[in-house]
This record gives C-alpha cells, structure tokens and sequence, in this order.
C-alpha cells in the first residue's frame, strides 16, 4: 500500500479500512489536473530559490513523462496507491530518485486536492457549456424554421391561446440561456487559486502564490487558507446549475412525450432517437427524452448529498468531503451525455404542422380574440366573454370549431358579429397582431431570433 503518511504509524492500516479510506478509485478521474498542478508549484517552487534549476527541470520531465505513458495507456493507475496525489509522486520518485521527493515541498494534499477539484470542475463548466451552446443552435434553428407554424399554446395543461412553434421553442431558449450564465457566473466566483494553503494554515516557505495561481489560470489567490481547503461552495453552485439545466430538460422531455402520443401527434421522432415493443409492432417510444426526464432525479440526488455532507463540518478539512467527488463525476457526467442526446433528438424530430394547427383550432384558443372582437365593436367585456362562452358550448354540441360556425350562427348569439369574424379569429390574425416584444407575432419573433444569432456568435 503506497501512502505518503507512514512514518508516525507503527503497524499497517487494516485492509478494509485502507479500502475505505482510499480514494484512487474514483481521483485517478482528475490526473491530468494533479499533474498540471504539480507543474506549476515546481516552476513557482524553483522561481523562489526553494528547488533548483536542475532539479525543476528534472522534476518537469519526470512529471510529462508519467502524463505521457497514463495517456497511452503504458502505465496503469492501480489500487496499489491511496489516491492519485501518491500515485503521481511514487511514480516520479521511481524514475527521478531524490528531486521526486522534493516536489511536495510547501503543499499539503489538502490543498493539492482543493487545487484538483477546482482545475477539474472548472474544466466541465467549459465542456458543459459548449454542450449548452450546441442545444441552443439547434432551438435556434427550430426557431428561424417554424416563425409561421401555428400551434396551441397551454396553461394548466388546457388549451389557451395561439402561439408558434418558434415562440414555443424560445421559452426553453430563454431557460438554457439563463444555464450557460449560471454557469459562466459559478466560473468566474471559483476562480480563485487554494495550492499554497497548505493543510490549513499556510507554510513557512516562501511561496509566490500570485504566480502559481497566474500559471494555473486562476484570477488571484484564495484569501484565508482555512477556507481554501474547506470550501466546497462551487461543487453546491455547480450540483444547483446542472440541477437546474437537467429540470428544463426534463420539462422539455415531458412537452416531447406527449406530443409524441396519438392524442397529440405533434412530432415525429427519428428512429435512432426512439425505441418500440418486445410484442406491440405498432409501438414508438420516446425513450431518451423518458430517460433524460428520469435522470434528473439522479442529479437532483447528489445536490442533496453533498449539502447534507458538508452541513456539520467544522473548520478546515475532514474526510467527509472526499464525498464530494463520485456524486459530482456522475451528476457532470449525466447532464454531459443528456444534454447531447437530447440535443440530437430535438435536432431530428420532424413537426407536424397540420396536425399543430388543428388542434389549435380545434381547442377555442381563438375565443378570447373572438371576446375582444366585440369588445373593439363596443361590446363590455364581461358581456362579450358570456357570449363566446355560449358560442363555445355551441361548437362543442356541434363537434366543430369557432372557424367552421356559419355566420347566421354567429348572429344568433350576437347580431355584433359580421363576416370580419372569420378573418379576426384566424390563427394568422391572432398570432401576428400580438407584437409586443416577447410575442409570438412574428416581426417581433424576427427580431428575438436575430438578437439569438448575435448572442451565440459572441465567444
């Protein structure tokens, strides 16, 4: 068993508890940012006067060389160390002797594993992000392509007023636009540099933390060294926004799902994205979007956990927060892989216009343009909403819709109503005169969309 501590303990640790203790299991994930880490303290270390020239030199080489054989696959990460820290330091002992063993000089693995953390999850914002920005082109897209697709729009789940498919699609637009600033925001907070704390309370060397954080990207060093390998805020802020993003996902899995169902028929999903039944031949079955909408309670979960974790922990660190780390890889690891296959069913799925605007006809979401039509021919609004509701009822015991009543039924209900009606309560009128911005009418969807375009060209 490799460890870096023995030298107080007399006898060995039993195995089960060095299996329970170790973590190589699950930080060998983030060896590349041990390494770059290490890299950076040794320039700072040998900048200072605290190592050599030679011996930064060597201790450089021998730390590429490890990266260079655990990328290809010459060198295994095993069991055999507790954690990837003294995988990485056993190895470079190994093959440089004595300046191996200078090279955590003024670092704790306090602060070694806050510095990993940080430089992974860090990392994943900027993969995640791109995988949001992907969603967004392909919302986009929809978009530009479905201005004019008329559509019922919901409150309650009943049908409510005329909407887009483009407009529809902005409002998850809206939502994943507020992701990608979460994210950005969450970044730029935990931008700060730990290595240098030391276990919890600095180091008598004469480190230029400055410099190592430039070295590392960060924008200046963590201010109080007890909080630098105690903080775990940004894992909570990065859980919460994955949280978030994975909930807009789940709502739009649910929209999909039933507009997949025979009683909607709004879409047609591709068949690399749907699945059928073992003994129904007629079936399709939304599965990614009904596995994207169950997973987010998987993500939810370890939100949940690693606020219960740190809840009762006392300054600085404890071994409670190496908790932090499996529940984090699989909540970044699940959003990753639903965000791309949700954004390549929504890039596939076929809309079935006809089928959109019928059932917006069919559903009376024309009827409050109907109340205001005789409002606009000086009819009181309460008086005018009794009278589409009676024109309601009439179509329903009819079967048919406000657009197929003739206009001598019109007049029985209200002599107000002339041949305008039909053209005041077609789908066309009563998307495009709502033009305030934030509407579905389409000059001011138009100017939504291009204001999309210039948004995601911007770096």
């Amino acid at each position: 068993m490799a460890q870096l501590w023995g030298g107080r303990f007399t006898k060995e640790t039993d195995q089960l508890v060095y299996n329970f203790n170790a973590s190589i299991s699950f930080d060998q994930k983030f060896y590349e940012q041990d390494i770059r880490g290490s890299k950076a303290h040794v320039k700072m270390l040998a900048k200072q006067g605290i190592l050599t020239e030679e011996e930064r030199d060597e201790i450089l080489k021998g730390l590429d060389g490890i990266l260079e054989d655990v990328r290809s696959g010459r060198l295994l990460i095993t069991s055999e160390y507790e954690d990837i820290h003294s995988f990485v330091e056993a190895n470079l002992i190994d093959r440089i002797g004595d300046a191996g063993k200078k090279l955590h000089t003024g670092r704790s693995r306090n602060d070694q594993v806050a510095l990993d953390m940080k430089l992974y999850v860090r990392d994943e914002i900027d993969e995640i992000d791109e995988e949001v920005k992907n969603l967004l082109l392909a919302l986009q897209k929809i978009m530009e392509e479905h201005v004019h697709t008329y559509m019922p729009g919901f409150t309650h789940l009943q049908k409510a007023q005329p909407v887009t498919l483009a407009h529809h699609i902005g409002a998850y637009f809206e939502m994943f636009r507020r992701d990608r600033s979460r994210l950005f925001d969450i970044r730029k907070r935990m931008n700060t540099c730990p290595l240098g704390a030391g276990a919890l309370a600095g180091t008598t060397y004469p480190l230029d933390r400055t410099y190592t954080a430039e070295l590392l990207g960060f924008d200046e060093p963590t201010r109080n060294s007890m909080d630098s390998v105690s903080d775990r805020d940004y894992v909570i802020e990065l859980l919460s926004a994955l949280s978030t993003i994975m909930m807009h996902l789940s709502r739009f899995s649910e929209e999909i799902i039933l507009w997949n169902s025979n009683e909607y028929r709004f879409v047609e999903i591709d068949d690399a994205y749907s699945t059928g039944s073992s003994i129904m031949p007629q079936k399709k079955n939304p599965d990614i979007a009904e596995l994207v909408r169950g997973k987010t309670g998987r993500v939810y979960g370890a939100l949940m956990s690693i606020m219960t974790t740190m809840k009762g922990i006392p300054l600085a660190y404890n071994k409670d927060m190496q908790e932090d780390k499996e529940l984090t890889f699989d909540a970044i690891d699940t959003v990753k892989g639903c965000l791309a296959l949700f954004t390549g069913m929504v890039s596939t799925m076929q809309f079935r216009k006809d089928n959109m605007e019928a059932s917006a006809k069919n559903g009376f979401t024309n009827a409050t343009d109907a109340a205001d039509y005789l409002v606009n021919h000086g009819v009181p609004f309460r008086d005018a909403h009794g009278i589409v509701g009676r024109l309601v009822l009439t179509c329903l015991d009819k079967g048919i819709s406000l657009d197929d009543l003739s206009l001598e039924e019109y007049k029985e209900i209200s002599p107000v109503f002339e041949k305008d009606i039909y053209e005041a309560i077609s789908m066309r009128t009563c998307v495009e005169k709502r033009m305030t911005l934030g509407a579905p009418g389409p000059e001011v969807m138009e100017q939504v969309i291009a204001a999309n375009k210039e948004y995601l060209a911007k770096e």
